[in-house]
C-alpha cells in the first residue's frame, strides 16, 4: 500500500498564494453586500464616520486573518500588505494607516517588531498615492497592465506624462519587494513574516500574487459602482421619456379644447367664457403638479375638470357614470392616464351619435394590480380603426407607449368595440410604491 502523499514546499507555496486571492476576494464580496458600504465606495468624497466604518470592515476580517495565522500557522490569511494598501488608496492615508496598526499589532506579540511600521507604512504608501493620482485612475487599476508595461514604459518617458496605471502597478510590487528584502534580512529572528521564494522561480510569483490581491478587490467594487451608475442612467433615461410623452399630451390636449372654444366664440360666446374660465383652472392644476405620477383620486379630480369642459361643450347629453371602488383611490397611477382615453371615447365614440351617450369609468382591485376601464355607448369602431387608435396619432397610442415605458411590455390598454354599441378600454395597472415616484 502506497504512502500518504505530501505537497512539496513550491506546492504548498502555490496553493497558498491561490487561497490568499480567493480570501480577498470573497472577503470583497461580501462587504459590497452591504448598501452602507456600496454608498462609501460611490461617492469619493468620504467623512470620517465613512471612512471608519470601511477601516473597520476590513481592519477586523483582516486582523483576524493575521491572528489565524499566528494561532494555527493558516499563512493565506495573512493580508496585512495587501489589505493596509488597498484602504489607503481607497480611503486615504489615514484610514489606511488605522488598518495597518490594527494588523500589526498582533505580530508584536510574536516578536515581529518590523510588522507593524511596515503595515502602518503600507497604509500611508496607498493613502499618497491616492492624493496624487486621479480617483478614477485607481477605479480602473488592473493588473493586467504588466502584459503592456514595456510599451506603457516607452511612452511615458517618451511623452514625458505619468502613466498611473504603471504606478499603481509598481507600488505593491515595490512594497512586496521591501517585505522580502526586511524578511530575508531578519529571517534568522523572524521580525517580519513573508512567503519565502524557494526555489527562486516563485519570487515573481509571489510579486505576481501581491499585485493580484490588491487589484482583485478593487475591481470587485469598480463593477458595484457601474452598476449603480447604469441603474441612475436607466432612472434619469426613463424619467426622460416619460417626460416627453407627458409633454406630448399636454399640448394634443391643449389644442383640441382650443379649438372646441373658437367654434364657439361667435355663436355662443357666453360658453366659450365659461369653457375658458374652465380650462384656465385645469391647466393651473396640471401646471402645480411636479410629479410624472399621481393617486388614483388626484387623477379622477383631474378627470372632474375636465369633464366639466365636455358637459358644457355637449350640453346634459352628455352623462358621466362612476363605478369606483373605494380600495383603488390611493394606487399610484401615471398622471393624465385617462384624459387622452376619455377624450378618445367623446371624439370617436359620442360625438357623431345622435342623441347624446354616456361614458362610465370603472376600477376594481385584482390581487396586486388596479382594474381600470372607460366604456362608452358610442358609435363604436371596427378593428382597422381599433387599430388605428393604438398604433397612430397621439391619444390612446401615447397612453400605451407610456404605460409600456413604466411598467413593461405586459401592461398595455386593451381596446374592445362593437360598431353601434360602443367601445370599452381597460388597462390594469401593477401596484407602486410611493417612493418610487419619479419627479418631473
Amino acid at each position: 500500500m502506497p504512502g500518504p502523499q505530501f505537497l512539496s514546499a513550491e506546492q504548498v507555496l502555490l496553493t497558498t498564494l491561490v487561497v490568499k486571492l480567493a480570501v480577498m476576494a470573497a472577503l470583497a464580496t461580501m462587504l459590497v453586500r452591504y448598501r452602507r458600504f456600496r454608498h462609501i465606495l460611490i461617492f469619493e468624497r468620504r467623512g470620517w464616520g465613512d471612512r471608519l466604518i470601511m477601516v473597520f470592515a476590513l481592519g477586523l476580517p483582516l486582523t483576524a486573518g493575521v491572528a489565524s495565522r499566528l494561532l494555527l500557522n493558516y499563512n493565506a490569511a495573512d493580508l496585512t500588505l495587501e489589505g493596509a494598501f488597498v484602504v489607503g488608496l481607497i480611503a486615504g492615508p489615514y484610514a489606511g494607516a488605522i488598518v495597518g496598526l490594527l494588523v500589526g499589532l498582533p505580530p508584536l506579540a510574536n516578536g515581529e517588531v518590523i510588522a507593524l511600521p511596515f503595515a502602518v507604512g503600507c497604509g500611508f504608501a496607498g493613502g499618497g498615492l491616492r492624493e496624487l493620482c486621479p480617483k478614477e485612475a485607481i477605479w480602473h487599476f488592473s493588473p493586467f497592465v504588466v502584459t503592456r508595461l514595456p510599451i506603457r514604459i516607452w511612452h511615458m518617458l517618451r511623452q514625458r506624462q505619468i502613466d498611473w496605471q504603471v504606478i499603481l502597478l509598481i507600488a505593491p510590487v515595490g512594497l512586496e519587494l521591501i517585505r522580502q528584502g526586511l524578511g530575508v534580512r531578519w529571517s534568522e529572528h523572524h521580525r517580519l513574516f513573508y512567503l519565502h521564494a524557494d526555489p527562486l522561480w516563485t519570487f515573481p510569483v509571489i510579486v505576481l500574487a501581491t499585485v493580484l490581491t490588491v487589484a482583485t478587490p478593487i475591481k470587485i467594487w469598480n463593477n458595484a459602482r457601474i452598476e449603480h451608475r447604469l441603474e441612475q442612467q436607466e432612472k434619469l433615461l426613463l424619467a426622460a421619456r416619460i417626460e416627453a410623452l407627458s409633454n406630448r399630451i399636454n399640448p394634443h390636449f391643449l389644442f383640441n379644447t382650443l379649438t372646441s372654444i373658437s367654434s364657439l366664440i361667435r355663436t355662443q360666446p357666453d360658453t366659450a367664457r365659461v369653457l375658458i374660465t374652465k380650462l384656465s383652472g385645469l391647466l393651473r392644476r396640471l401646471m402645480r403638479s411636479t410629479d410624472h405620477f399621481v393617486t388614483l383620486r388626484e387623477e379622477l379630480e383631474s378627470i372632474d375638470q375636465y369633464l366639466d369642459i365636455e358637459v358644457v361643450r355637449f350640453g346634459p347629453q352628455l352623462k358621466v357614470l362612476k363605478e369606483i371602488s373605494p380600495d383603488t383611490l390611493d394606487v399610484i397611477v401615471p398622471s393624465m392616464l385617462l384624459q387622452p382615453i376619455i377624450e378618445n371615447s367623446i371624439k370617436h365614440g359620442l360625438s357623431r351619435k345622435v342623441g347624446g351617450g354616456r361614458i362610465t369609468i370603472r376600477t376594481a382591485r385584482r390581487g396586486d394590480r388596479s382594474l381600470i376601464e372607460v366604456e362608452d355607448d358610442g358609435l363604436g369602431m371596427t378593428e382597422e380603426r381599433l387599430k388605428e387608435a393604438l398604433e397612430g396619432g397621439i391619444g390612446l397610442s401615447n397612453v400605451n407607449e407610456r404605460l409600456r415605458t413604466i411598467y413593461g411590455a405586459a401592461c398595455t390598454l386593451k381596446l374592445a368595440s362593437t360598431t353601434g354599441r360602443g367601445t370599452r378600454v381597460s388597462v390594469e395597472i401593477p401596484d407602486l410604491a410611493l417612493p418610487e415616484r419619479i419627479p418631473a
